[in-house]
């Protein structure tokens, strides 16, 4: 009876995590629209504050032109929008494009102490009430700006999250395949997130801040974005989330080039969750806990563990004669992993067949947790990072 009552609780919180949330937010949405009344829309075209783009940009000589050029075709008005463009460490002649743009301001210094480092130092530039991070391998929409600031016409507002889109390239594999639908699910997930009450964490592709509320970042910090965006919403405020302003960019190139950064991001995660961890206490914050336990937490701590221990609990339960019920679940179980294995051959053989990328890489991303955890207790994870290689858009 134990152990079929621990392997039950793992199950749940399996299920809980990638689609029990999703839904539950998704349901207490739509019974708060029922009985809550719509905020009216922001004009946008009376909202017009002064900001400031800051792009970080390491070594990326051979985007950083695209990039200037995408900037500057933002529809926003130029007297309003001040851009600055640090590319602190950079080796490449990314320094000098740069600096061929008046408009542009350039600050740039030898010495590279990471991302989290060269944002603080950015904002130490920063004169502007709101300001917008972006890297330099995104493209953002033309409306992007606008559509951003436009919600901090409410004063609850203290950040907001934009949409990060993935653009298959050339040699799409199963990286780009698995990756782009990672992404469509997490734009649900920040949807229902906002509409409930906060964006748990915003990523660096494109994320804004208002000014005064920006606190530096310490400098070992691996996903300053996340860090920096949820400290926001721990003063109080809100993160909102903009789908209309996104920012673009290619897949990794391959399945090893995604590990590098997914491997990474866990590592960020366990060191988050260490910096965070106030932010574990429900009693004190409520409905911010309770979505950063359910949305982040249990995916990076708990989650992985259950399922690696779900299989052979399963096959314990089968063998103790259990019932049908198990024997049909471990026959799931074994078709589920064999899926993904065949996912991982095909994709090393450069072929993709949708029906078993999924699979491969919903397993992929919780063993790049494990070995990301193995790293954070390691502290073999430097804050100076090389950046995973992207494919080539069509």
């Amino acid at each position: 009876m134990g152990i079929k009552l621990v392997f039950w609780i793992f199950l749940f919180v399996v299920f809980y995590t990638y689609l029990g949330y999703g839904i539950l937010l998704w349901l207490m949405n739509r019974v708060k629209s029922w009985f809550g009344q719509a905020s009216a829309p922001v004009d946008s075209t009376t909202f017009e504050p002064p900001a400031a783009l800051v792009i970080a940009a390491y070594n990326e000589e051979d985007c950083i032109e695209e990039k200037i050029n995408n900037t500057l075709s933002l529809h926003y008005p130029s007297n309003k929008l001040a851009i600055y463009i640090i590319t602190d460490g950079s080796t490449d002649n990314g320094p000098f494009i740069v600096g061929r743009y008046p408009r542009i301001t350039l600050l740039h210094q030898a010495e590279r102490y990471g991302k989290a480092a060269a944002m603080n130092r950015a904002m130490q530039f920063v004169k502007e009430p709101y300001v917008i991070f972006s890297d330099a391998n995104t493209v953002l929409n033309k409306e992007c700006i606008r559509e951003m600031l436009k919600c901090y016409a409410d004063p609850a507002v203290g950040a907001v999250a934009g949409e990060k889109k993935i653009l298959g390239p050339a040699n799409a594999k199963t990286a780009t395949a698995g990756e782009g639908l990672y992404w469509k699910y997490e734009s649900f997930l920040k949807k229902q997130d906002s509409d409930f009450y906060t964006v748990v964490g915003a990523a660096g592709e494109l994320f804004s801040v208002r000014t005064d509320l920006y606190q530096p970042v310490e400098q070992a910090v691996l996903i300053e974005d996340f860090v920096l965006s949820l400290r926001i919403a721990q003063k109080g405020y809100v993160v909102k989330y903009a789908p209309l302003a996104y920012a673009t960019e290619t897949g990794s190139a391959s399945m090893k080039d995604e590990q590098k950064r997914k491997i990474r991001i866990s590592a960020g995660g366990f060191q988050a969750m260490y910096l965070l961890r106030d932010l574990l206490n429900i009693f004190k914050y409520g409905r911010l806990s309770f979505q950063y336990i359910s949305h982040r937490v249990l995916r990076w701590s708990i989650t992985p563990v259950c399922l690696l221990l779900l299989l052979p609990l399963n096959i314990i339960v089968v063998l103790l004669k259990g019932g049908i019920l198990y024997e049909m679940l471990l026959a799931a179980q074994a078709s589920f992993y064999l899926a993904a294995m065949a996912g991982w051959f095909f994709a090393n053989m450069n072929m993709k067949i949708k029906g078993l990328y999924i699979p491969y890489y919903f397993l992929f991303m919780n063993m790049s947790v494990i070995w990301g955890l193995k790293r954070f207790l390691k502290g073999q994870q430097s804050v100076l990072w090389e950046k995973a290689a992207r494919g080539k858009a069509i």
